[in-house]
């Protein structure tokens, strides 16, 4: 059974989203307060967290890049805050998605959902040799789940090395936001494409000499994205 944490001051919000995910046989608990979710998220193992931004002692931005220092489990961050900084702002410091209160009962399960099955498929060990894509440079191990860049690991967020690795592994073809958006997070953007605009930004900044002259990712305006070889 999957366990979950929620990080949530509103008590009743907190209640609500417990007993949705309760009825979809996940196991949860409940943090109302920002410094102690902070703490029990990297005491114990959980398989996703559901956090919220306005918090009393910690807020959720900083959270998030506590927890992403210390682990990758997927965070979903949660607010009544619909301004895409906001958005941007958490994805940049390593949030796996964002969702805007109100939202349904089938949104945040499904969402749920969606993170929990990737993560688990993409982190399953093996014992086949390490396969590993080499450009330039760049070597991305896909078994490891690492990336070097001339020698030299960079550390990644799992949404970051699964948008570097699926660009890297289908080279030269352009694909849009929204196509990205559903491959990487395996749901519709439902408008919402600013998620993979954050992403391609901090993987440029951690494989490209330059940012404004990228000879790995290139934009295609008005189209999407596209891997050089």
């Amino acid at each position: 059974m999957s366990k979950i944490l929620i990080i949530e001051d509103d008590a009743a919000i907190a209640e609500l989203e417990k007993d949705y995910l309760e009825l979809s046989d996940f196991e949860v608990a409940i943090e109302s307060d920002g410094s102690s979710g902070a703490a029990h998220a990297v005491d114990e193992d959980f398989d996703l967290i559901l956090l919220d931004l306005m918090l009393p002692g910690m807020d959720g931005f900083e959270i998030c890049k506590y927890i992403r220092e210390k682990k990758d489990t997927p965070i979903l961050m949660v607010s009544a805050k619909k301004d895409d900084i906001d958005k941007i702002r958490g994805l940049g410091l390593g949030a796996d998605d964002y969702i805007t209160k109100p939202f349904s009962p089938s949104e945040l399960i499904a969402r749920v959902k969606a993170h929990l099955a990737r993560y688990k498929r993409l982190t399953a060990s093996g014992t086949q040799e390490n396969d590993v894509i080499e450009i330039r440079g760049l070597k991305i191990d896909k078994t490891a789940r690492r990336v070097y860049i001339n020698g030299v690991e960079k550390n990644f967020t799992t949404k970051e090395f699964d948008l570097l690795t699926f660009l890297a592994s289908n080279p030269n073809h352009v694909y849009s936001k929204e196509e990205l958006f559903k491959e990487i997070w395996e749901m519709e953007s439902v408008g919402d494409i600013a998620t993979v605009t954050v992403h391609i930004k901090k993987i440029r900044e951690k494989i490209e000499e330059s940012t404004a002259k990228p000879q790995y990712i290139e934009t295609i305006w008005g189209v999407g994205y596209r891997f050089k070889v």
